[in-house]
């Protein structure tokens, strides 16, 4: 039971100037590192790494471990409800602390790019959200798991024939797993699915590899088709192209 001395530590935990501008910058829903979080908040790396392990103990923070860094995100989304619900409460006196730039400045390396056999960037992440957002996976701590809608999909594409493969979850085996994406700082899905879907894309001239580069280029056919199977809209403004998760239609829904 929450006791008024919790919730005056929890409240005291959110009101410390810098932890807050961390929280407000880890709202777009990255993960960031602790030297990055510093900068963003204009404090020394050692300062923020205190803060950051108070934010990690009281359980408001994760840390993932993805190689030699540790990237730090909200810890669910009850705490990024939470902050959101404090943010429209409070009046706006001064601006935002400006989110800091991740991964390469190269355009084409952000939109679309493979990360060892699984797709990258933009579009990698994008597809990932449709493949959630639509149920066609279910994730667990170890792995993700293809459900009915997922098959049915992989039956449509025509790749039905694949097989799970890798470690084994307490439901079977491990489909596929997620894999944190330097530009975008949020999940893009790699194992067996992953590795998949990335061949099956060059197969059907979805994407074609762009020459001394990892980045892959879209190809007009492919604009249509991860529109199509995924939902995935791209929209052009300006010079730029961002991509999509469209949300699940009706169509698209089948019992999992």
């Amino acid at each position: 039971m929450t006791t008024s001395a919790h919730l005056a530590e929890f409240a005291a935990l959110l009101g410390n100037p810098t932890r807050a501008g961390m929280l407000l910058v880890l709202m777009d829903g990255r993960a960031l590192t602790a030297t990055e979080l510093a900068r963003a908040a204009h404090v020394a790396p050692q300062t923020a790494s205190e803060h950051l392990e108070k934010m990690v103990s009281a359980g408001v923070l994760k840390v993932e471990r993805q190689g030699r860094h540790r990237f730090h995100s909200l810890a669910s989304a009850s705490i990024a409800q939470l902050i959101e619900h404090i943010v429209q409460a409070t009046p706006q006196s001064s601006p935002m602390l400006r989110p800091p730039f991740t991964g390469p400045r190269d355009t084409a390396m952000r939109m679309a790019r493979t990360c060892y056999d699984h797709l990258a960037g933009r579009l990698g992440v994008a597809i990932t959200d449709a493949l959630i957002n639509r149920r066609y996976i279910e994730l667990g701590d170890d792995g993700g798991l293809l459900t009915a809608s997922g098959m049915e999909l992989l039956r449509r594409l025509g790749m039905d024939t694949l097989q799970p493969h890798g470690a084994r979850s307490r439901k079977g085996p491990v489909f596929c797993r997620l894999c944190l994406d330097w530009s975008e700082r949020r999940p893009h899905v790699a194992g067996a699915l992953g590795s998949a879907l990335c061949s099956f894309s060059f197969q059907q001239d979805w994407i074609r590899r762009s020459k001394g580069s990892r980045a892959v280029i879209i190809t007009r056919h492919g604009y249509r088709s991860y529109e199509e199977h995924f939902g995935v809209r791209l929209e052009v403004s300006g010079a730029y192209v961002s991509l999509i998760a469209a949300p699940q239609t009706a169509q698209s829904e089948v019992s999992s």
